[in-house]
């Protein structure tokens, strides 16, 4: 085999950096050492183009080469909006990322980043590229999962989104569980409301999340495994207190602490204020459910929140619960993917641990919580 040839063939291998996000239990490999572990894979391709008649000059189109190492270092400039913010996130020099997508944009012959503005821009080519790169690193992504098959859960890591509620009270004790089964897989949480889960699921980042309500797009799927309910709690000296038979009516007046805007406990707050004629009640926003409880412990309001969130709060006697007529309903906890990926061994063995759950798993030392005395009655088999 000529050199021109094995350097051809050296240069179709395929490798792949996904970078996992923001974890809450540990951190994933700093990106620089992935991507000195990646092969610079390359594909290359020829299109000649149809050649002169015979004496009168002609010409070959020569191969247009895509690189996956400055493709993916394209994607984190088109997603940080900057060179100097992806350099950061992948642990390299700015003039360094700069001369990658340099090095790109002249093989493929076209501008791919707007300079011109404050912050980065793709041009029109290079958004297209951003979609196919996105498609092509999801695809490498299952392609690892499919080899993985074949060796089973000896070894690996899990990587699972979670929504706020979820990732804090539900996750760190299922993965305790999970790890017992699985000593060789460790275990990471990218935890964000509602919408950023479904951002991260969508972009490929994570391939199985956990999250209170179902997601709104249409590329995940989404399948019940267990259900939440919210409580109206209050301080310990509310005047409410210890009363039973509260009705909305009693609660005007009363200010609410309202989780932030993309999380689906904020979308069901409101739509249980709605459903108790308080639309117009007076409202804060407080970002994060242990936020909301301290404020509600300081006497800044009242929140409808979990009844997980607040189990070890009752229990100790830092928060009280009102039971309000009628109660608020119960909504589901779903197992989310995307409908069109391929799910790791790790990440099938982790929904098959979550859907033998018979109810939501007490953290230690913490007791089971009790029903409301007014829920809402069962609206069927989960689904």
């Amino acid at each position: 085999m000529s050199s021109s040839a094995r350097e051809q063939r050296r240069t179709t291998g395929i490798a792949i950096a996904p970078i996992a996000g923001q974890l809450l239990h540990g951190r994933s490999r700093p990106a620089a050492s992935r991507l000195r572990s990646m092969a610079a894979g390359s594909f290359a391709t020829a299109r000649p183009e149809p050649r002169e008649p015979a004496g009168r000059p002609g010409s070959v189109r020569g191969a247009v080469e895509l690189n996956l190492h400055r493709l993916w270092i394209f994607m984190q400039v088109v997603e940080h909006q900057g060179f100097s913010a992806a350099a950061q996130k992948l642990y390299m020099s700015q003039p360094s990322v700069s001369n990658q997508v340099r090095r790109l944009e002249q093989s493929l012959r076209v501008p791919l980043i707007d300079r011109s503005g404050v912050r980065a821009t793709p041009t029109a080519e290079g958004e297209v590229l951003a979609e196919y790169g996105k498609r092509v690193f999801l695809l490498a992504d299952e392609a690892v999962a499919a080899v993985q098959q074949v060796s089973g859960l000896v070894n690996g890591r899990l990587l699972v989104g979670g929504s706020t509620t979820v990732a804090t009270y539900l996750l760190p004790s299922l993965l305790a569980r999970y790890r017992a089964a699985y000593p060789g897989i460790e275990c990471d949480i990218f935890a964000g409301n509602n919408e950023a889960v479904q951002q991260r699921l969508l972009g490929g980042d994570i391939g199985v999340a956990v999250v209170a309500g179902a997601p709104h797009a249409g590329q995940l799927q989404a399948e019940t495994v267990l259900e939440d309910r919210l409580v109206l709690v209050a301080p310990p000296a509310h005047p409410l207190a210890g009363r039973a038979g509260i009705t909305p009516d009693t609660l005007h007046g009363a200010r609410f602490l309202l989780r932030e805007p993309g999380s689906q406990t904020r979308e069901l707050q409101e739509q249980v204020l709605a459903d108790w004629g308080l639309d117009a009640a007076s409202r804060s926003d407080v970002w994060g459910p242990e936020a909301v409880k301290q404020c509600v412990s300081a006497g800044l309001g009242l929140t409808l929140i979990s009844e997980h969130a607040v189990a070890q709060n009752l229990a100790s006697g830092t928060l009280a619960v009102l039971p309000v007529h009628p109660a608020p309903r119960a909504r589901p906890i779903s197992l989310v993917r995307r409908r069109d990926r391929l799910l790791s061994p790790a990440e099938r063995a982790f929904a098959t641990l979550l859907r033998t759950l018979p109810d939501w798993p007490p953290e230690p030392g913490e007791p089971p919580p009790a029903a409301p005395t007014d829920a809402a009655p069962d609206d069927g088999p989960r689904t």
